[in-house]
C-alpha cells in the first residue's frame, strides 16, 4: 500500500493504517483528517444557523437562473431588443405581490435597463406579456392578491425543483 501523504510504499500493520510509520506523516494525516472533521461540522453549524430570510434568497439566485436559462436566446421582455445583461424581471414586483415571487408567468428575461434604470418598463413588459401568454393569463397575475409565505422546507423543496429544472435546460 502507498502512504496518502509521502506516497511511498509500505507494509499494513495495523487495522486501518493509511500513513507508513513515519511520525512527519502520521501527524500530517491526523491534521488532514481533523481538517475536513471541522468542514463538516461547519457546514452542519452554517445550515442549522439559517434564517428563512436566508432560505428565501438562496431559492431567488436559483430561480432567477432558471428564469435566464429558460428565455436564453429570446429579447427583453419590455423593449425587445438582445439583452447585454439579462436580469429575470418580475412583471408583479415581489413588494407589491410577494405570492407571485416563485411565479413562473410573473418572470421572465428583461435587460438590466429596463429592469433596473426604468423600473420594469412595465407598460411594454404588459404588451409583450400579453403576445407572449395571452390577456387572460395577464388578467390573472394582475387580480392576484394573495399572500404566500413560505416554510423553510417549502423553500428547499423548490430550490431542489429549481435545481433539478436547471440540469434539465
Amino acid at each position: 500500500m502507498r502512504c496518502k501523504i509521502c506516497r511511498s510504499k509500505f507494509e499494513v500493520k495495523y487495522f486501518l493504517q493509511k500513513t507508513c510509520l513515519n511520525p512527519k506523516c502520521i501527524i500530517e494525516w491526523n491534521r488532514k483528517v481533523k481538517a475536513t472533521k471541522w468542514k463538516k461540522e461547519k457546514t452542519i453549524l452554517k445550515e442549522s444557523l439559517k434564517t428563512q430570510g436566508d432560505y428565501l434568497k438562496e431559492l431567488q439566485v436559483v430561480f432567477n437562473k432558471f428564469i435566464r436559462l429558460r428565455d436564453k436566446g429570446n429579447n427583453c421582455i419590455s423593449c425587445n431588443n438582445p439583452c447585454k445583461k439579462e436580469n429575470a424581471g418580475h412583471y408583479r414586483s415581489v413588494g407589491s405581490s410577494p405570492g407571485l415571487r416563485f411565479n413562473e408567468l410573473n418572470v421572465h428575461l428583461q435587460c438590466e435597463y429596463c429592469n433596473t434604470y426604468k423600473h420594469g418598463n412595465l407598460i411594454n413588459y404588459r404588451v409583450n406579456l400579453i403576445n407572449k401568454i395571452g390577456l387572460d393569463k395577464v388578467e390573472e397575475l394582475e387580480s392576484y392578491i394573495g399572500l404566500n409565505k413560505l416554510s423553510i422546507t417549502e423553500l428547499k423543496e423548490l430550490k431542489q425543483v429549481y435545481k433539478n429544472k436547471i440540469k434539465e435546460l
